[in-house]
């Protein structure tokens, strides 16, 4: 079987990031596939680490003729089977005359006319397979797909770099500073906990907001900005819990990394965080918005070592039962192969 797979992509995200997770574990199961992807330095950086040798095109807009042409023309010479193709920029460059299988990829909610050239749809979440469906996809035609987080070797960082002191209690947080993640209720939660420490990865258009409000709250002395981090792995292994706020979140990456590394995790019930976690088994769940429930479920957590370790081991166990590499892998290559025969 031979694989394209294309896509456009922001400069950070977590389906970017989980593109290149998946690119690479397929490449190592030896499926032949060729990348084609917006131009990223680091993101190519990465992929060739893996051995992968990707095309990278500027997908300027939708309108990009240049790109559209050579797409089409990669597609021509390699002729592949299934071309797998993530968001709707990319999904869009495929030509209508590709004779093979054409997949999308969906991480969210996104208006479906632009996926109409697809014959299937693969959805990260159920309730977003649930909505391709209910939205007239036949269902047939979507298949469900987890994500899988990175287990690479890591090590803790060194709180000094942070300027952090040894025995702090650490709460992160990580994404992208936009509304949906509701980083301001965590900023409004940590400022009902005394002596916790706040590490905040990620950017993005509320960074200044945020900063000023965590001036506001007189927390800033325990609140850090790390900025965006490519070491994420390293930041879970020196905190005690991880917290995702989202008002929106269709998956939750963050909380499968957290899981892989045996973390414990608060989250609101968003619709992603609310389907993955089994609440007060191998996460905690609090309303959206909720700043006192966050501060009570933080505060019990760090109060409660065996509690929390009990939580960490819990959501590594489902992380291996049920989103680990070999687990999703299995189920992408059976796909493939079974669309294709």
């Amino acid at each position: 079987m031979k694989l394209l797979q294309v896509i456009a992509g922001a400069r950070h995200g977590g389906a970017e990031e989980f593109f290149v997770r998946l690119a690479s574990a397929i490449g190592y199961r030896s499926i032949e596939q060729k990348i084609i992807m917006r131009t990223n330095v680091l993101r190519k950086k990465k992929l060739e680490l893996s051995g992968l040798s990707p095309i990278e095109m500027g997908f300027y807009n939708n309108w990009d003729l240049i790109t559209k042409w050579r797409v089409a023309s990669i597609i021509n010479t390699y002729k592949p089977d299934v071309v797998f193709t993530w968001m709707s920029r990319a999904t869009k460059m495929i030509p209508l005359q590709f004779k093979g299988v054409h997949v999308g990829r969906l991480g969210g909610y996104y208006n479906l006319k632009y996926f109409r050239r697809c014959h299937y749809l693969v959805a990260n979440t159920k309730d977003i397979a649930d909505y391709l469906v209910d939205n007239g996809w036949p269902a047939r035609n979507v298949q469900y797909i987890p994500n899988f987080a990175s287990t690479n070797e890591a090590f803790p960082v060194n709180r000094n770099t942070l300027n952090t002191p040894e025995g702090a209690k650490i709460i992160l947080g990580a994404g992208r500073f936009h509304e949906n993640k509701a980083f301001d209720v965590l900023l409004d939660a940590v400022a009902q906990v005394p002596d916790v420490y706040l590490w905040l990865a990620g950017d993005g258009p509320l960074e200044s907001a945020l900063k000023t409000k965590s001036l506001e709250l007189d927390i800033d002395e325990r609140v850090r900005f790390l900025g965006w981090r490519t070491d994420i792995d390293a930041l879970m292994l020196s905190a005690d819990v991880l917290v995702c706020p989202s008002r929106h979140e269709p998956l939750g990456n963050i909380i499968l990394e957290a899981w892989a590394r045996g973390l414990p995790v608060v989250a609101a019930d968003s619709i992603g965080p609310s389907n993955l976690i089994n609440d007060g088994t191998d996460g905690i769940l609090f309303p959206i918005d909720n700043v006192q429930l966050l501060s009570q479920s933080i505060k019990e957590l760090l109060s409660a070592p065996e509690l929390c370790r009990k939580i960490g081991e819990s959501g590594k166990l489902t992380y291996f039962e049920k989103f680990s590499e070999k687990v999703v892998v299995d189920q992408y290559i059976d796909f493939f192969s079974e669309i294709t025969n």
